[in-house]
């Protein structure tokens, strides 16, 4: 089936990350995620045959209902994990993923390093950080941050890769600033700084300015499939 508005919708979006990184003298890369929470396999596989090689996923048991029915090339694209993510749901996931975005304690984390210690490999995650102190939102406080980065670093079989925000509808530029700056101080903080390269960061409603701070993810849903 021809998605003629995914079609359109991917277009305009990568046209407007390039049209910011032109704008801002961004030379990276900006990887554009799917977000597919509520979104049908089909309407997935589409996007996907269309370029999108990232797929974002929040729900557990909505995932494992949905993952048989990708298109089965993994060559093309890979998953990560961004929504809550609850302690006795890890297990079901660490084989299925290649990122889990949303690390946000050290019991989380401590539990992600021994499923995959199970499993016999390593899983690159990012800290989630609360930049808007929402209570409503996951995420370490930033006065937490740099305890917590250190606490990661220290599991053998996790992969600190980088950070993760949601910053609040409307939030003022000052504070997508402030998350690059946290991010620029941990990168000067981990063991592996060459491998602490994600910012992700901006969803449809604020992708621009998002790149425009640094993000290098931008996890994208209503922007690309309509609401839902």
């Amino acid at each position: 089936m021809i998605y003629t508005n995914i079609a359109d919708n991917y277009k305009r979006i990568c046209d407007n990350v390039e049209r910011v990184k032109a704008n801002h003298g961004i030379t990276g890369e900006v990887r554009i995620m799917a977000v597919t929470k509520g979104v049908e396999p089909d309407k997935v596989n589409f996007a996907i045959n269309e370029g999108i090689s990232l797929i974002g996923e929040n729900r557990v048991q909505e995932f494992l209902q949905k993952e048989s029915f990708y298109v089965k090339d993994s060559r093309n694209y890979e998953i990560h994990f961004i929504g809550g993510l609850q302690n006795n749901k890890v297990k079901y996931i660490i084989n299925h993923v290649s990122m889990i975005q949303s690390a946000d304690s050290l019991k989380l984390i401590t539990e992600i390093n021994k499923r995959a210690q199970a499993a016999e490999c390593t899983m690159d995650v990012l800290i989630e950080v609360n930049i808007g102190d929402e209570d409503t939102k996951h995420g370490v406080q930033p006065d937490k941050l740099s305890e917590l980065i250190a606490q990661t670093d220290e599991q053998p079989n996790v992969q600190l890769r980088g950070l993760m925000a949601i910053p609040p509808y409307g939030a003022e530029e000052a504070m997508y600033a402030r998350m690059h700056e946290l991010f620029t101080e941990a990168k000067a903080q981990v063991k592996s700084p060459s491998r602490f390269d994600v910012l992700s960061m901006g969803m449809s409603e604020d992708y621009t300015v998002a790149i425009k701070h640094g993000a290098n993810i931008i996890r994208i849903g209503s922007a690309l499939f309509g609401s839902r």
